[in-house]
């Protein structure tokens, strides 16, 4: 792909299909391909580049960085830094609820990640487990600044708003309008996924969970009560009333004795049977070919 080496597939998304490969000079990536119905549509290219372009300018230690991207290609591409840790949605659904202090540490390091993607004018719009993967040395924000190049395109297909049940905010889901406190609401989700077991909303279908995070309150009993009030205020239904990420950066610091989010996850920051499963994986080899 370009200039990439593919050496294996990683998954597959609404966007299109990611796989691992490398570098000409042996660099680890990942390279996300667009899906060929999205692919086919200029009015997508066009809005794949501009956000591709704002992407590249985020620079934050808890996001994986766009490192290369053809959105002319056939079909367009895009290369981000390959992280070999566990994602957030398959670490809890192995291991369970995380601890109060690695919960604050995973916040602390995702609100700082959203403040440098906001500080390029651009809005995640798609937050949720699967897009926080989790390395030693703290989380990785993926997938952000593509999510707006899909939206229209997938809503002309399909009809279908473009974000998870249960992470997505409720004006995304009333009238698609999003800013930096929709984000806001996404993260008060995965903070509660993590603390919980499960999301704010419960479960069922698509319709019956974007039902209750549109118009009932979010279901915080099994958040640990130091987050409980902090969980409640970024999943305001009115974004007005929700914090901005500044705020929630210096909340979830409140405890710790340093003042930035990397000092708080350069601590034993994960749960210890996390901990072992990332370490496990970041020393798996990497295919060869």
């Amino acid at each position: 792909m370009g200039r990439y080496r593919v050496l294996a597939r990683l998954g597959s998304g609404g966007m299109g299909r990611v796989f691992l490969a490398r570098s000409p000079g042996g660099r680890p990536v990942a390279v996300k391909v667009i899906r060929s119905e999205l692919a086919e549509d200029r009015e997508f290219r066009q809005r794949f580049a501009r956000e591709v372009a704002a992407a590249r300018r985020v620079n934050s230690f808890f996001t994986a960085g766009v490192l290369d991207a053809d959105p002319e290609g056939s079909p367009p591409w895009l290369a981000t830094a390959y992280v070999p840790g566990l994602s957030l949605d398959e670490a809890v659904a192995a291991h369970g609820a995380w601890p109060e202090v690695s919960v604050r540490a995973l916040g602390a390091g995702l609100a700082e990640a959203l403040e440098a993607i906001h500080g390029t004018g651009l809005v995640h719009r798609d937050l949720k487990p699967s897009n926080v993967l989790l390395a030693q040395d703290g989380p990785r924000v993926i997938d952000f600044g593509i999510s707006r190049a899909m939206g229209a395109t997938t809503l002309t297909l399909t009809g279908a708003v473009v974000g998870t049940p249960g992470f997505i905010s409720p004006e995304q889901l009333t009238d698609g309008d999003t800013s930096p406190v929709s984000d806001v609401f996404s993260l008060g989700a995965v903070l509660v996924y993590a603390a919980s077991g499960t999301g704010p909303f419960g479960r069922g279908t698509p319709q019956e969970i974007n039902f209750r995070a549109a118009y009932e309150p979010p279901r915080l009993r099994d958040v640990p009560p130091g987050l409980r009030e902090l969980a409640g205020q970024c999943l305001e239904k009115d974004p007005r009333l929700r914090p901005d990420v500044a705020w929630l950066l210096a909340e979830l610091e409140e405890r710790e004795e340093e003042s930035d989010a990397a000092a708080t996850v350069a601590r034993e920051w994960l749960p210890a049977p996390v901990s072992h499963a990332v370490r496990a994986r970041m020393e798996t080899p990497l295919p060869a070919t």
